[in-house]
């Protein structure tokens, strides 16, 4: 194990959560529409394309938050050994993850996320293609998923359901939408969330 700094996770904690919430907002106005792009030179079904990139960011953040928790166990068990002060065991663990963010293994929740979709019953992909070709955009959203565990407290995307009562404290409805409609058809974008508070807005269509 590499030596770390104590308390560098702390004092860092407001620039780092500064720094990933622009960094999400970079991937949902880049990374998204370029993945949006590329998956309408295979699919010409608008709705369908946008439910894969909306999964694909909804499993991201579940596979980086499961990579985290194992990574968090291992460093824990490894620092306890050798652990006297004057920083606790937890603040000496979170330094270590936030100086050595390098180590995370994003290509294995790459390959998780890809797995996952290949099985979720609500996308579908011509046979002649995978859902590898959106990688770059899985692996962004992985990345920042992954260091978002590191603050205090973790930020998460909000969980959202077809059908549910649409919210204008979490989204915002697509230019198509019904603005009418009272009820999320399907969601474009998860909104980002920190406890129970909206932190940015996603996006969801709305229709009738």
């Amino acid at each position: 194990l590499r030596s770390c700094s104590p308390g560098r996770a702390r004092r860092t904690n407001a620039s780092r959560r500064t720094c990933l919430v622009a960094r999400f907002g970079d991937i949902y106005a880049q990374e998204r529409l370029d993945a949006e792009t590329l998956l309408r030179t295979y699919i010409s079904d608008v709705e369908m394309v946008q439910r894969i990139i909306y999964i694909a960011a909804v499993e991201s953040f579940h596979a980086a938050k499961m990579a985290y928790r194992q990574f968090k166990i291992r460093v824990r068990e490894t620092l306890s050994l050798g652990h006297s002060g004057p920083e606790s065991l937890e603040d000496t663990v979170l330094d270590y993850i936030v100086r050595h963010e390098d180590l995370y293994d994003v290509q294995a929740s790459v390959n998780e996320v890809i797995r996952s979709m290949n099985i979720n019953p609500k996308i579908s992909f011509p046979p002649e293609i995978d859902f590898i070709v959106i990688s770059t955009l899985i692996r962004e959203l992985c990345r920042v998923a992954f260091s978002m565990q590191t603050l205090v407290p973790p930020l998460d995307i909000a969980f959202g359901t077809d059908g549910e009562l649409f919210s204008e404290t979490k989204y915002h409805r697509s230019f198509d939408s019904d603005f009418t409609a009272a009820l999320v058809a399907y969601h474009v974008w998860p909104a980002l969330m920190e406890n129970d508070v909206v932190i940015a807005k996603g996006e969801a269509v709305t229709k009738r």
